[in-house]
């Protein structure tokens, strides 16, 4: 199976459903950014610290990795960054576009995915933004050392994944019965470690598939890339999601840079 081509198609069809990481972001909020007020999530819930991004935003070039949906990229553009989206979505890279068009920002969109990056010079950019979303990528090294070849010196990349542990569990205990039951190794693929009945059931209507990755290579592997973490936090997701919800943080987010 092409992993890029069917989650591109089912990302697609989330924008259609209004899935919360594709909903566009008010008027509202883009004039507050233009104030330099604002607030965006690497993970569900915790806003990123305002010392993890550069003092002024006005003409630093920013990479979203992986991040379209009408959501962070126009509110970086609007505090004053040239921004590219990247995204394996097309039509979540038209959320970004119908929100540069609705509000009068300047946002360049490209498709494609975020283990090749080979269409960006060396050194392109100052900061690359990289929300939660390589759990939908089934090899993250190429991820991170793509970035760290674009992101010029001094540059930061922030970034959001899961806590990997989620991935062990029985998911239709957790999501129905709300059973914690280990079942699964790590790393964890949808593909490799569901039947196709269970594949059925856990991922209906075509929704993206997942994969869970290891904290050596979610970490580790930025390091290994080149990378300097300086930054980390923990988050949860909605009580509604997991029951570990109640017991342990889910995500993590983390800034690393490029010495």
């Amino acid at each position: 199976m092409n992993v890029q081509e069917y989650n591109s198609k089912a990302w697609d069809r989330l924008v259609t459903k209004d899935d919360q990481w594709t909903v566009p972001v008010s008027t509202e909020v883009i004039e507050n950014a233009r104030k330099g007020e604002f607030s965006i999530v690497l993970t569900p819930n915790i806003p990123v610290p305002r010392d993890w991004f550069p003092d002024d935003f006005k003409g630093i070039d920013i990479l979203g990795l992986a991040s379209g949906g009408g959501q962070q990229m126009p509110i970086l553009a609007a505090l004053g960054a040239n921004v590219t989206s990247f995204d394996n979505s097309r039509k979540q890279l038209e959320q970004d576009t119908f929100v540069a068009e609705r509000d009068g920002l300047d946002i360049r969109v490209e498709q494609g995915d975020a283990a090749d990056l080979s269409r960006f010079d060396d050194e392109s950019f100052d900061l690359i933004w990289h929300p939660c979303s390589n759990c939908f990528m089934p090899k993250l090294q190429p991820v991170w050392d793509e970035a760290f070849r674009v992101l010029r010196k001094g540059g930061a990349m922030l970034s959001g994944f899961h806590n990997s542990f989620l991935f062990i569990f029985d998911r239709l205990k957790d999501e129905e019965d709300d059973i914690l039951e280990v079942k699964h190794s790590l790393p964890y693929s949808d593909l490799k470690d569901l039947t196709d009945e269970e594949r059925a059931r856990f991922i209906p209507n075509d929704e993206p598939l997942e994969f869970g990755h290891t904290l050596d290579q979610q970490i580790g592997g930025q390091i290994e890339a080149g990378f300097i973490i300086s930054g980390f936090f923990e988050d949860y997701w909605s009580d509604e999601a997991t029951a570990l919800n109640k017991y342990c943080p889910t995500f993590i987010a983390t800034k690393a840079i490029k010495m």
